[in-house]
């Protein structure tokens, strides 16, 4: 059953999406967290239902990493959204340190792809479903220079300040 609530964070509304599952912690396992005018950002879908109880610790795992008090999520992922090649570069994704930023050519190199590769490797960044637990913030352009968010450069910077990469605004 898929279940999704909505909260407010400093970046505005979010949208939450997720499934019941025995293992994570909560009781539920996020396929989705977007926000609004986000490029392919999640929906509410007729048969969904709203639970706002289901997301009790993603929320407060959320609340506590705006606050600034969390590093490092603890969240299940459910769904099997994504071709190999974005599940290869999600994966690499999500092992860039809080706190740290760095370029779509190194996540290219990290998956064991050419630099060449760096549009494609973009596009699958762009795709992901779980923004902010995923850190795609994280990921900039060559020489330092901030592009691409799916939810907007403003809240793709907000990251990046509230973990302090020493990026100015």
């Amino acid at each position: 059953m898929t279940v999704w609530t909505t909260i407010d964070s400093p970046l505005g509304e979010l949208l939450l999406v997720g499934e019941e599952s025995a293992t994570a912690r909560g009781g539920t396992a996020l396929v989705s967290l977007s926000m609004p005018g986000q490029k392919a950002g999640a929906v509410v879908r007729d048969g969904w239902t709203r639970d706002d109880g289901a997301f009790t610790d993603i929320v407060a795992q959320l609340n506590s990493y705006f606050e600034g008090g969390l590093t490092d999520f603890a969240i299940e992922y459910a769904g099997g959204a994504g071709t190999d090649f974005q599940r290869r570069v999600w994966k690499a994704v999500e092992g860039v340190p809080y706190g740290t930023t760095v370029s779509y050519g190194e996540i290219a190199s990290r998956i064991g792809v050419s630099r060449a590769a760096v549009r494609a490797v973009g596009t699958a960044i762009g795709a992901n479903p779980l923004l902010v637990v995923r850190p795609c913030h994280r990921v900039i352009g060559a020489g330092g220079a901030l592009a691409g968010y799916a939810a907007g450069l403003e809240r793709k910077q907000r990251l990046l300040d509230l973990e302090n990469t020493g990026r100015s605004a």
